[in-house]
């Protein structure tokens, strides 16, 4: 099996952001799995025993993250629902590094957008005055 790490949004805007972002890593994860792959989310993994809202906790989750990255055999970096500024800083090591990176999307998966609900007036008719 190949040792790689994924990269995914984690923070979100809102606890649904969030949310989204978990479901999002778990299905990066059970995709990797289903290629034969180890995957590693240290989003995942860390912000479950450390506090991210601490910058000193969340700083020693992203530099335990980074360890791991050393060792990683690929940087696999999921990303339809963007590239964050923690993903963008991870892809920078890993280039310092060398270790190769792939882009994948998954199916189902699309940038979420905000939708305003469309409304309609319509004009009272004679039966509805």
């Amino acid at each position: 099996m190949r040792r790689v790490q994924i990269l995914s949004p984690f923070r979100g805007a809102t606890p649904a952001a969030r949310r989204l972002n978990v479901a999002y890593a778990q299905a990066a994860l059970l995709d990797c799995l289903e290629r034969d792959e180890a995957p590693f989310a240290p989003h995942l993994l860390y912000p479950a025993v450390l506090d991210d809202s601490d910058s000193e906790q969340r700083m020693q989750g992203i530099s335990a993250g980074l360890e791991w990255l050393a060792v990683a055999e690929a940087v696999v970096v999921y990303g339809d629902l963007g590239v964050s500024e923690g993903m963008a800083a991870e892809l920078r090591q890993a280039e310092i590094a060398g270790v190769p990176v792939e882009r994948r999307s998954l199916p189902g998966w699309k940038t979420p957008t905000q939708e305003l609900p469309v409304i309609t007036l319509e004009e009272p008719t004679d039966e509805s005055r």
